[in-house]
């Protein structure tokens, strides 16, 4: 079983435009912007890993926070989609996370979102129990996305030496010092988000050989592997063995929706493990799933005959230094 913890679920919204104007000037009524099409499902880095493992047949349990109304629907979309919950309940609303995507510009989606309720420390206590037996029957756990409003930066931290101890593998997708404050816990997989940052901690990421500095500094730091975006269809995947690159050889022209696509990278990996395949096989299934899911308006490709095509056009390459 993979176990998935996802502290400031979402509900995700998207809208597509015709067009976006460069200058919004409001009229007396304030500006109407009318959308082409709508898409709502339950959100957050974690859940979306979650969902696209319940559609490979992999069985998944998703913990995490949920709050009000939206967390009702966030519940009833997942188990829907075959995904087991084992969340604890807070005060408060789950935060709804927008995304703009413009006709033409999908490649460059707008993103506005909320912060989350707060979670209290008597919350915290009762999600540390129940994530303490999930362990027992888990072979890997994904720490995934934003920390919620009233988590500290250790929280990942101590959620990833509490699955060592226990044998259970680690994988890590967030960013900032969270992702950092895993590291002394030699998590099995990191890899960051740089959405809103071009660093690893301190240490830039734009370029490839800062890619394989700051990577190369994570696995000193004790981390197994470090998996960074180069650009939108390339990533680098760093280990104490060595450095390999992917490329998937697709024009942007083809992309509809890069929201999730991260995701669904970070799921098609572990779809990949969980059946058997070995490490490298499993990255180029995860690129293949990240290239498809953003070729399609919905938030994931979840037909593997789709995926596996994809395959064919991810490109490995033993890199260097």
């Amino acid at each position: 079983m993979i176990l998935t913890v996802t502290p400031n679920p979402a509900l995700d919204k998207f809208y597509w435009l015709a067009t976006l104007p460069e200058t919004l000037a409001p009229t007396e009524e304030g500006i109407l912007i009318r959308a082409e099409k709508s898409l709502t499902s339950a959100g957050g880095k974690g859940i979306n890993v979650s969902v696209f493992l319940a559609a490979h047949g992999v069985e998944t349990v998703a913990m995490g926070f949920l709050a009000g109304h939206s967390g009702q629907i966030i519940l009833r979309d997942l188990l829907a989609r075959g995904v087991s919950a084992n969340f604890v309940w807070i005060e408060g609303e789950n935060r709804t996370n927008v995304a703009l995507i413009v006709r033409g510009r999908e490649y460059h989606p707008i993103h506005i979102t909320e912060e989350g309720p707060w979670v209290t420390p008597e919350a915290v206590e009762i999600f540390l129990r129940k994530y303490e037996r999930m362990l027992r029957r888990a072979s890997f756990v994904v720490l995934a996305g934003h920390l919620a409003p009233g988590l500290g930066p250790d929280f990942y931290g101590e959620l990833a030496r509490r699955a060592r101890a226990q044998g259970v593998k680690v994988v890590v997708h967030t960013g900032g010092e969270a992702l950092l404050r895993t590291f002394p816990e030699r998590p099995f997989l990191v890899k960051p988000d740089v959405r809103e940052a071009l660093r690893l901690g301190v240490l830039p990421v734009r370029t490839k050989e800062e890619i394989l500095v700051a990577g190369k500094r994570a696995i000193q730091e004790g981390v197994e592997l470090c998996l960074i975006s180069h650009h939108l269809t390339g990533d680098v995947l760093i280990s104490a063995d060595g450095v390999w690159e992917f490329e998937a050889r697709v024009p942007l022209s083809t992309f509809r929706n890069f929201v999730g696509a991260d995701d669904a990278l970070v799921g098609g990996i572990l779809v990949g493990l969980a059946q058997g395949k070995d490490l490298l096989e499993s990255v180029r299934y995860g690129m293949a799933a990240a290239v498809a899911s953003a070729e399609v308006e919905e938030k994931f490709c979840l037909d593997k005959d789709r995926i596996l095509a994809e395959m064919e056009r991810v490109e490995v390459r033993r890199g260097g230094p």
